[in-house]
């Protein structure tokens, strides 16, 4: 057991790098940050009504003369802000702290040990395990535990659980995320969000799009510069796209809403100069998209979209109409606008078919 006071959070921890907390980051932001985005007001309400489980220890570490909590730091912001009569006011005024709870974490049940110690447990229970990271902070663990121990990605796929390829794939990805901020193409938190959409990166840099944009070594080369240096400039903007630029005179917002179906609308502008262009000089990536497909498909989509949509009308006459004049008027110009579009294609198609055959 050890004094709850004696217990420092991990500035390390790749889920907590991944919200933006830093060395010096004073505990109550980091509090108030694990309270707002990962639900430690469900810990603290169960330790508030049940007192801290001893057969759930925190693991720490001794480190710089601190015993850091490598595994347990929503429990122990769930503590500090149980204890904390201001904190406990602003974020957790509806739980109440029974007497025999509140003894039970003046002191908290850990296990001494060290990262590398401990690495196969924590990659097991974050990776893949109950307790699951975002993509950021797995690949960040990958990272750490592949330079730091120099233990092969292969080796760290197969004690985490997880595929070899998926781990290459989250390695390459922060590899690409770091050699453009080391070559300063993109700004430590420059991204529009509050947490960086990881998982655009790392899901997009496997679309063929991507890749032949930006030159991208395969995954299974390990490298630390997976981008040849004189595709750094298209990095730097491939970032922009995918997470915006908050820096002042940079500022643009991500044209990646929604990662389906954004990311391959990107993939596909990627692979065309024109969209690209498009894209660079303000277009939208909807409008950028259209620069990237052929006359002959955008053609047969809209063809396509109207067939679908006047099924969809028809279908409704029989109930909603009811003889008005002015729906009556708009079937008028749709009949007109189709029997123009098929003359037109028939013409250049020199054929004389039956018309409104249909090809189904």
């Amino acid at each position: 057991m050890m004094p709850q006071e004696h217990l420092h959070f991990d500035r390390q921890n790749p889920r907590l790098v991944g919200f933006g907390i830093r060395p010096r980051t004073p505990d109550r932001e980091i509090v108030e940050l694990l309270w707002s985005q990962m639900a430690v007001d469900e810990v603290a309400m169960s330790i508030a009504s049940n007192g801290f489980f001893p057969h759930e220890p925190l693991i720490v570490a001794f480190e710089n003369g601190k015993w850091v909590v490598i595994e347990g730091n929503r429990r122990l912001a769930a503590v500090r802000t149980l204890l904390d009569e201001e904190l406990r006011s602003e974020l957790a005024s509806n739980i109440d702290l029974h007497k025999q709870s509140l003894e039970t974490i003046q002191k908290l049940p850990v296990i001494e040990s060290t990262r590398e110690e401990s690495w196969r447990y924590l990659g097991f229970r974050h990776v893949n395990g109950p307790a699951r990271w975002g993509s950021f902070a797995k690949a960040s663990y990958i990272a750490h535990v592949h330079r730091e121990y120099e233990v092969p990605l292969e080796d760290i796929a197969a004690q985490i659980g997880d595929r070899h390829r998926t781990v290459q794939r989250l390695y390459r990805a922060l590899m690409v995320l770091e050699q453009a901020k080391r070559t300063k193409v993109y700004s430590e938190g420059a991204h529009t969000k509050k947490n960086l959409p990881f998982s655009h990166l790392y899901t997009g840099l496997d679309y063929e799009g991507f890749q032949g944009f930006l030159n991208l070594s395969p995954e299974e080369n390990e490298s630390e510069n997976p981008v040849p240096s004189k595709k750094l400039p298209q990095l730097g903007e491939l970032l922009g796209w995918l997470f915006g630029d908050s820096r002042k005179g940079f500022e643009k917002e991500p044209v990646i809403r929604s990662q389906n179906p954004d990311l391959r609308l990107l993939d596909r502008v990627l692979r065309s100069k024109d969209a690209c262009h498009a894209l660079r000089t303000g277009s939208s990536l909807k409008d950028a998209v259209v620069f990237a497909t052929p006359a002959e498909s955008r053609l047969e989509e809209a063809l396509l979209e109207a067939k679908k949509l006047l099924s969809g009308a028809r279908g409704l006459v029989s109930e909603a109409y009811q003889g008005q004049e002015s729906l009556l008027r708009i079937a008028g110009t749709v009949a007109n606008l189709a029997e123009d579009l098929y003359q037109e294609m028939e013409s250049k198609a020199g054929k004389h078919k039956p018309r409104r055959l249909s090809q189904d």
